[in-house]
């Protein structure tokens, strides 16, 4: 049947051929540019309802007589009464009956539907607004005045009904009117905004005693910062300035406590501001900083420094910003009171201020806060605070018992044997590391003279430590006094004992040549020959020599008198050294080398040392035990001496040899 009814057009069906559509080809946008005339959509739908046909309009009704015009009354009467019982919660239906009525100037009517309406539900204001709107707008006064009446008893937290109401009395001229509403409202304890609307009503009318007892009563019932604030500026601005001050007093009795004080605060003083008066301005800004906590009072801060850079000297600034940073360390302790980094920082504040109190008051608060692990990683910074505070009662403020106190209450106190134990092995073995802090820490806040003064305590402490002599040298340098470094190296190395001697020489040979002080570097390296003969010396002498005469700053070629003594100093005292005798002769060799043509290189080759790989015996406490190879060098001056010796010994055989021939033959 299928094969029949794809082959024979006759049956009625439609061939396969013949269902195929073909789809059109989606056609290309050539030109994509906007056309010069652009047609919006309502353009479109206005021309569309224009042009339609008349027998297509909606019919247009004419009435002619009154019959036609109650009939068409009835009819809507209807509609809108058919329509209420049907959604009478719907109050657009109500409020659009209303109108109709109102457009036919029948205000009965109107009026009926309004009540109608507000007994469906009286709690919407927006109803009360229209229906009082209709009786204005109609000139019935005295009705309005019901409507608005019967919405604030029934409805008094509505602001917008007040204001209306006060607003449609005023209009009238009825200000005693418009008064009585307010105190009406005025017993429901408003916002701040009806309040302040009633002053500035009274303000109109000039009424400046009525305001000011209205603001009495106003920041009784809203006790805020915002209000007495309010109340001052009023004050102010009326030219009573002693009332003004009075307002913000007696905020500052009841409100100084506050979550918002910090914005009294800064209001009062800027009044002093304004006022000319720097000195009460300055002291309510310090007042305030006392009492207010340090996470409130950033803006009070700010206006602080800024009131000093204006007015203040500058102790005064300096005292403002301290206090800033004092409340970023104080917000930086409070949120992590483990934060011993942060308690270093505020003490290094407090110690640059001077206040032995507050010093010790940060320091006390400071150790308070116990690491909550007996493990080393928690107690290592705050063993440390331990130790700058017994630093501190020690070497600033003097105080011997003090000091004994806090390390009697560092162990006491927390009765803690880890802390103990931490304490003693801190003092023992890192007060040399609390020293360099301790320096590192009064030289960043430039107070040079502790720092002075904390080198001589450790100079009498550990008077052999070249480390300590070399930084307070440094340190003089630093500040041009070379005189004083130059004492300092020299008391120095009159030391009778010193950890690292070498360390301080070099160091005191550098001084010297950082200020071209080339006769003092020859004196020095003199006077360290005198006490040592090491390679290293010698060495660094000749490069000394070397450099100066690359400089120019020397008539005659010392290099190589110097190395000319050291060699002599290692063949004639210390023979043994070979191999210190060949590593200068390596080191000449290649200076000279460096020199180029100026060097002479051949001078030194004709000195340099053979190696030789020679064996000897290991010898230990049981006898030998076998042989050991071996670096020696034979310098040029041995040869000669070894030649001439076989020469000797030859000669003398050979004269034995004959004397022995001559005995033979005789016999």
């Amino acid at each position: 049947m299928a094969n029949a009814r794809d082959s024979d057009p006759s049956l009625g069906y439609l061939t396969k051929k013949e269902t195929e559509v073909k789809l059109p080809r989606p056609t290309r946008v050539k030109n994509k540019t906007p056309a010069p005339i652009q047609i919006t959509a309502e353009q479109i739908l206005r021309e569309a309802r224009e042009r339609q046909e008349a027998e297509i309009r909606p019919p247009k009704q004419k009435i002619t007589d009154a019959t036609e015009l109650g009939d068409y009354r009835l009819r809507k009467r209807k509609e809108f009464e058919d329509l209420i019982r049907r959604v009478r919660w719907n109050k657009s239906v109500w409020v659009k009956y209303a109108k109709w009525e109102e457009s036919q100037k029948d205000y009965a009517r109107a009026r009926s539907v309004w009540e109608r309406a507000l007994e469906v539900d009286y709690r919407d204001h927006t109803l009360w607004l229209k229906y009082a709107d209709f009786e204005m707008k109609n000139k019935f006064v005295n009705h309005a005045r019901n409507v608005w009446d019967r919405a604030t008893q029934l409805l008094p937290r509505v602001d917008q009904l007040w204001y209306k109401y006060i607003h449609m009395e005023e209009m009238l001229g009825n200000v005693a009117g418009a008064r009585q509403i307010f105190e009406r409202w005025m017993k429901w304890a408003p916002d701040q905004q009806g309040w302040l609307s009633y002053i500035k009503f009274e303000l109109r009318y000039n009424e400046v005693e009525r305001a000011r007892s209205i603001f009495e009563r106003f920041v009784d019932c809203h006790p805020k910062v915002s209000a007495w604030i309010r109340f001052a500026k009023f004050e102010m601005k009326n030219g009573e300035i002693a009332r003004a001050r009075n307002c913000y007093e007696r905020a500052v009795d009841k409100l100084g406590d506050d979550e918002e004080a910090e914005e009294l605060f800064v209001a009062f003083a800027e009044f002093e501001e304004k006022c000319k008066e720097t000195e009460r301005a300055r002291c309510i800004y310090k007042y305030a900083l006392d009492h207010i906590p340090k996470g409130r009072a950033e803006e009070l801060y700010k206006k602080f420094v800024a009131f000093e850079k204006q007015y203040g000297d500058r102790e005064g600034i300096e005292d403002a910003i301290v206090g800033k940073r004092r409340f970023q360390y104080e917000d930086e302790v409070r949120k992590n009171p483990l934060n011993y980094d942060a308690w270093f920082d505020y003490i290094r504040l407090e110690e640059s201020c001077g206040d032995k109190q507050r010093i010790e008051d940060v320091y006390e608060r400071a150790i308070a806060n116990i690491p909550p692990a007996q493990e080393k990683r928690y107690w290592q910074r705050y063993i440390y605070l331990w130790i700058n505070y017994a630093l501190y009662e020690e070497l600033d403020a003097q105080d011997v018992d003090r000091t004994r106190d806090v390390y009697n209450l560092s162990v006491i106190n927390l009765d803690l044997k880890f802390c103990m134990q931490c304490v003693r092995f801190s003092m023992l073995v890192f007060r040399n590391q609390i020293f360099k802090k301790y320096i590192e820490i009064e030289l960043q806040l430039g107070n040079i003279e502790r720092c002075r003064k904390l080198y001589e305590k450790y100079l009498e402490w550990s008077p052999e430590n070249c480390y300590a002599w070399s930084k307070f040298a440094e340190l003089e340098r630093s500040l041009a006094e070379t005189e004083r470094a130059r004492a300092l190296f020299e008391l120095a190395i009159d030391q009778p004992a010193l950890d690292m001697p070498e360390l301080l020489w070099k160091a005191y040979i550098d001084f010297e040549i950082s200020e071209a002080e080339y006769e003092r570097t020859r004196a020095l390296y003199e006077r360290l020959l005198d006490r040592t003969k090491h390679l290293k010396v010698w060495i660094s002498y000749a490069k000394f020599e070397a450099s100066a005469m690359d400089e120019g700053l020397q008539e005659s070629d010392l290099r190589e008198t110097v190395f000319e003594r050291a060699l002599s100093y290692f063949r004639t005292s210390a023979p043994e050294l070979k191999e210190e005798r060949a590593m200068l002769l390596e080191e000449w060799l290649n200076m000279e080398s460096s020199f180029g043509e100026v060097g002479d290189v051949d001078l030194v080759r004709a000195k340099l040392p053979k190696k030789l790989k020679k064996r000897r015996q290991i010898e230990t406490e049981d006898g030998p035990t076998g042989y050991e190879e071996y670096i020696d060098y034979l310098f040029p001056e041995e040869t000669q001496t070894t030649n001439l010796k076989i020469l000797e010994a030859a000669y003398k055989w050979k004269k034995q040899k004959i004397a022995l021939m001559m005995i033979s033959w005789v016999t």
